[in-house]
């Protein structure tokens, strides 16, 4: 009878071994990663004597980053406007009226080499019955300033390689990381970008609306983000890999490091944030047993990846 017993629970654990192993992660993946190279107009609006083009990539805007170029020209002439003072500040506004904002570069300045105006926008919210984006553009041009405000649609991002997460840390500050690279990773070794910003609060009352010292975010300087890749799938069993490398700032402002993935199918990066002092500012250990059969336990601070 015990025998019989030990021969049942051998098979289960077979059967359970079996199982684990043979999770088909291919049935997974409901979305093919579409890689986008170029930029594409967005909107173009006409604003007395000039017209103004915003580019993203694949013309579309994602929640997450979104590289921005500005054109603007002379609308009679076609001329192209190299040398305006231009700002750029998108709002969200919620079903009850209120108004946010979101990291962005205010300023852009002038690529003489490429000839546009750049900057970014790490939308935090996709464009919903209940919520809406708008961007507010001012450009002078010598004493000749003009304003405008178009409504424009944030996309859910579907690639997931491109998440972003919001927080705030041990600091009592609100930090945002978005993944800016790579679009499709491949079984390898990648490079991994990442953007860190934080809002900063304001220390006076609002003026008249939009007030850009009531919506300034900046770019996180001079820390780290410590990263342990994992597949926290029970049938991955918590499982990492080698050589990867820690996210640091690099000459453009972003975060870069390296993550290998060794294969396919549900990751996540666990990260611990950390400033100059090398204090942490949001993130925890994971443990690192492997774990067939139990879900992986994920950091405080982590953003899941697919591909």
């Amino acid at each position: 009878m015990k025998y019989a017993i030990y021969l049942l629970l051998a098979i289960c654990a077979m059967v359970t071994a079996c199982t684990v192993e043979k999770t088909d992660y291919d049935a997974e993946i409901a979305t093919d990663t579409t890689e986008y190279f170029d930029f594409e107009e967005v909107t173009t609006i006409k604003k007395g004597d000039y017209k103004v083009t915003i580019e993203a990539l694949n013309g579309t805007l994602y929640k997450g980053y979104n590289e921005i170029h500005i054109i603007i020209v002379h609308a009679q002439t076609d001329e192209q406007i190299k040398n305006a003072d231009l700002a750029f500040l998108p709002i969200l506004t919620d079903a009850n009226g209120n108004k946010s904002s979101c990291p962005h570069e205010y300023s852009l300045s002038y690529d003489a080499i490429n000839g546009y105006y750049q900057g970014y926008s790490v939308f935090t919210n996709a464009s919903s019955t209940t919520s809406s984006w708008d961007l507010y553009i001012d450009f002078a041009i010598g004493n000749d300033l003009n304003k405008l405000v178009e409504s424009v649609t944030v996309e859910e991002q579907v690639n997931k390689n491109l998440n972003m997460t919001a927080f705030t840390g041990q600091d009592n500050n609100q930090y945002f990381i978005a993944l800016v690279a790579p679009q499709s990773p491949d079984v390898a070794k990648n490079d991994l970008v990442a953007g860190i910003y934080k809002f900063i609060q304001p220390n006076q009352p609002a003026g008249d609306f939009p007030d850009p010292s009531q919506y300034t975010y900046a770019i996180v300087d001079d820390h780290s983000l410590l990263l342990d890749p994992r597949m926290p799938e029970p049938s991955m069993g918590n499982h990492s890999s080698p050589y990867n490398e820690n996210l640091t700032q690099g000459n453009d402002g972003l975060y870069h490091g390296v993550v290998n993935y060794t294969m396919t199918g549900n990751w996540t990066l666990n990260f611990i944030f950390q400033d100059v002092n090398g204090k942490t500012i949001k993130g925890t250990e994971v443990p690192i047993d492997f774990t067939p059969g139990i879900e992986g336990k994920k950091s405080e601070l982590y953003i899941d990846i697919l591909f």
